[in-house]
């Protein structure tokens, strides 16, 4: 039951990021932009945040599973919400309203690392391993 929770919680985040991102591409306007525009550097902390949670919230639905790429095990999440913000962010090039900043890449990829090693510890607490 707890997991499916989990689950809901991070497809219901999802969700939010997408109709941020739909009100973005339209132009439209939104309370999180307005409070997002109050706090210094609240863009930069935007992306940091809700790609940071992404990934945690994927994480938490995915019981932390891992792929092992270049013999290194990477979270799934991790590569689910790269692709996706890498995606996000180059497809703003040709939204008439939107910005391609790579520095808001570089934000969204710090919060997916930080909420990673968050992850890494949380994992250990969550599922130890019995000697």
């Amino acid at each position: 039951m707890f997991q499916r929770i989990l689950v809901l919680i991070a497809i219901g985040f999802f969700g939010f990021i997408g109709w941020v991102i739909y009100l973005a591409n339209t132009g439209q306007k939104s309370v999180f932009f307005k409070l997002v525009a109050a706090i210094p550097f609240g863009d930069k902390l935007g992306h940091f945040c809700l790609f940071g949670l992404l990934t945690l919230f994927i994480n938490l639905a995915f019981k932390f599973k891992t792929m092992n790429i270049a013999g290194r095990p990477i979270y799934l999440a991790v590569l689910i919400v790269s692709t996706f913000v890498i995606l996000e962010e180059l497809s703003q090039y040709f939204v008439e309203s939107r910005t391609l900043d790579f520095v808001d890449l570089i934000a969204d990829f710090v919060g997916i690392a930080v909420f990673s090693a968050f992850s890494a510890w949380l994992c250990k607490k969550l599922y130890p391993i019995k000697a």
